[in-house]
């Protein structure tokens, strides 16, 4: 069941947030990232305006999340930016990254974006393919730890 998320669930997105993140980040969170600083951060992010945090939760086990909201620079565009889109690994191939990503381009849709935008860390091939094989597109070469991607999202 894909949800919104509330307040009660950021501690257990943080610590989702982490076991994803430590599959292509070796040393886990950048220093001084520590768990209460990331439950406070998704606390702030669900409760945030204009934003959304969605959640996966299977058998009473909240086991996916995602968050996006249009940029601050442009709060009335039709561009949203995915920020986060993690699947805790020990959920992988079950279909749940792509029931998030789904819910999210629906809410897009309903939204009236036509674009949307992500980071993805250079490191993370398992992500990158995710995203290609939902459609997302983006440079090959670039400098950082990051790649930009984009998908278009065509009115119905």
């Amino acid at each position: 069941m894909i949800r919104t998320a509330v307040p009660a669930d950021a501690p257990a997105i943080a610590a989702l947030h982490q076991r994803a993140r430590a599959t292509y980040y070796p040393d886990g969170f950048p220093d001084g990232d520590t768990p209460e600083l990331w439950q406070e951060r998704w606390t702030r992010s669900i409760l945030r305006p204009r934003a959304h945090v969605l959640v996966c939760v299977r058998d009473g086990e909240l086991v996916g999340v995602a968050s996006f909201r249009r940029p601050d620079e442009d709060p009335h565009g039709t561009t949203v930016v995915l920020f986060q889109l993690h699947t805790d690994p020990a959920h992988w191939r079950r279909g749940i990254g792509t029931e998030l990503h789904t819910a999210c381009v629906e809410q897009w849709r309903v939204d009236g974006m036509t674009e949307a935008l992500l980071d993805v860390h250079r490191d993370n091939e398992r992500a990158q393919a995710f995203y290609a094989a939902h459609g997302w597109r983006g440079p090959s070469t670039g400098s950082g730890h990051h790649r930009e991607l984009r998908l278009g999202l065509p009115r119905e």
